[in-house]
C-alpha cells in the first residue's frame, strides 16, 4: 500500500509515518518512481509504535524493542525489554511524585492567598 493508504488506515498522517521511516521504526520499499511501498504488516507496526509512544518511551527505545512487540499490545523478554519499562516506570514514578508535590505547594498558596483576603 503506498503512505496515503497507510495513514488512512492507521489513523496518522504521512509526515509521521515518514518520520517514523527516518528513525527507522518502520521501512518501505521503494518503486521505480521513487514512491513508498508498505506491506500489509505496517499498519499495525505503526499502531505498535503508538502504542509505545503513549506510554511515554522515546523513539531511540522503540526501535530497541518493536521487534519483540506482538499484535496483541504484548511484548517478549527480549534482551533488553525489561530493563527499557522498568526505566521509563521509574522515571514515571518520579514525575507523578514531583507533581504530587507540585499540587501540595499550589493548594498551599491558594489557601494562603484566600486567607488573605478577609471577608468578602
Amino acid at each position: 500500500m503506498l503512505i496515503g493508504e497507510l495513514a488512512r488506515r492507521a489513523g496518522t498522517t504521512e509526515r509521521l509515518l515518514r518520520y517514523y521511516e527516518r528513525v527507522g521504526l518502520l521501512t518501505a520499499q521503494r518503486r521505480d518512481n521513487g514512491y513508498r511501498e508498505y506491506d500489509t504488516g505496517a499498519v499495525e507496526r505503526v499502531r505498535q509504535i503508538r502504542e509505545l509512544l503513549s506510554v511515554g518511551l522515546p523513539t531511540r527505545e522503540i526501535r530497541r524493542i518493536i521487534d519483540c512487540a506482538h499484535p496483541d499490545g504484548t511484548l517478549d523478554a527480549c534482551p533488553g525489554v525489561l530493563d527499557t519499562l522498568r526505566a521509563r516506570l521509574t522515571e514515571l514514578d518520579a514525575r507523578a511524585a514531583e507533581l504530587t508535590a507540585a499540587r501540595a505547594a499550589l493548594r498551599q498558596a491558594i489557601t494562603t492567598t484566600e486567607s488573605r483576603l478577609g471577608p468578602v
